[in-house]
């Protein structure tokens, strides 16, 4: 089967969209499947052309940058040119250049699947407000052409304002989770290298530094766990400088974190077997975000798979992993005293919110979700 993947950033560039559809690209490949992806050149250093695991990359040239959106002028060649040439196109949204990958694939017949990632939802601002517009009419025009829109929850696509108006289109397929297997030595080198101290209570956090992702609330609550647990650290894992569109808010950050000294680490952007560690040396990670750009939070099954417990904020999508596994605990969105409260519960009894790990993580495995998408790829090509 020729497969073609279109979104507007992939790796190396650095999000859940990114690495969800790294993951199922890959998997996709690994199940003999022609695989291509277009994307952009959002970096004008990267190649235009390049086979990545398997995966074939095409990165038109960039023009110019509207928010956190880019200009191809030659996306429209570039997805001419592709679409003839594969089975079935896997456009993900939300991002304008969706609609130009489902208009031209229903043009040529081709059936076209939108992977629905999460609501968007931009800064304040003139031209953010405008790209938010023609977000939101390229979303409408993907999603009445799409054939199916895959979502990762059904509980996120009915309280989506988007997607609840084309719940008869929804397939539910959950994210592809995958980490790298880590020996005692790479766990010793990662102690070492972050300075981990055995008498350390370690709390994890794995974003970027954005809004939407809450970072604050974990920074109020803090200095009420250190109360109980003196030795609590944060180890921060993820992009926190230079986060495209973000600039204001680590400004408006930094004095607070710095106030919280040697409690507060950030790690950047882990390598991926230190990405593995950094979930088995935590006793507990956090994701506190606050708003529908979180549809539902990679990262926790990341931590789940590990063994290790997660609180959540009470948003549709992101509960359903500790609901269906009862691995953590859900609290209010913007809520750092319920954060504070559930913080200390799970560090009180760090060995009571264990869950199947093997079916958790057979579960979410890429393979299983490539063959859920290949199933419904099939499904639409006979059709």
């Amino acid at each position: 089967m020729k497969v073609l993947i279109s979104l507007m950033y992939y790796r190396p560039h650095y999000s859940g969209m990114t690495v969800y559809t790294e993951r199922l690209a890959r998997a996709l490949a690994r199940r003999d499947h022609q695989v291509t992806v277009l994307t952009s050149r959002f970096n004008p250093t990267l190649p235009a052309y390049e086979v990545r695991d398997g995966v074939t990359v095409i990165r038109p040239k960039v023009l110019m940058r509207i928010s956190k959106g880019v200009i191809m002028p030659t996306l429209p060649y570039w997805a001419w040119k592709l679409i003839t040439q594969v089975d079935v196109v896997n456009a993900h949204a939300p991002q304008p250049d969706a609609a130009v990958m489902t208009s031209i694939s229903k043009l040529l017949g081709k059936p076209v699947v939108l992977t629905y990632q999460c609501d968007l939802r931009l800064p304040n601002g003139f031209i953010h407000y405008l790209a938010n517009q023609g977000s939101h009419l390229a979303n409408h025009i993907s999603a009445q052409l799409a054939n199916t829109i895959v979502t990762t929850s059904l509980d996120y696509a009915e309280h989506s304002p988007f997607l609840r108006r084309y719940l008869d289109k929804i397939l539910a397929i959950p994210p592809p989770i995958h980490l790298e297997s880590v020996t005692e030595e790479d766990v010793e080198a990662f102690r070492s290298k972050y300075n981990l101290q055995p008498e350390q209570r370690i709390i994890g956090m794995a974003a970027r530094l954005a809004t939407e992702k809450g970072v604050e609330y974990l920074v109020e609550a803090l200095p009420q766990v250190l109360k109980k647990y003196p030795t609590a650290r944060v180890l921060f894992a993820g992009q926190h400088q230079d986060v495209l569109g973000e600039e204001l808010y680590a400004q408006r950050l930094a004095p607070m974190i710095q106030k919280l000294g040697e409690h507060w680490a950030f790690l950047g952007i882990l390598p991926p077997v230190e990405w593995s560690v950094f979930f088995h040396e935590a006793e507990v990670t956090v994701l506190p975000s606050i708003n529908s750009t979180e549809a539902y939070g990679m990262v926790q099954v990341e931590s789940m798979t590990c063994g290790t417990p997660v609180v959540v904020s009470d948003l549709p999508g992101v509960r359903q992993p500790v609901k269906n596994t009862g691995m953590g605990l859900i609290v209010p969105p913007q809520d750092s005293d319920h954060l504070v409260k559930a913080l200390i519960s799970i560090l009180d009894k760090p060995n009571g919110y264990h869950g199947n790990v093997d079916e958790i993580t057979n579960h979410y495995a890429p393979d299983t979700i490539a063959s859920e998408y290949e199933e419904l790829f099939t499904k639409l090509i006979n059709r």
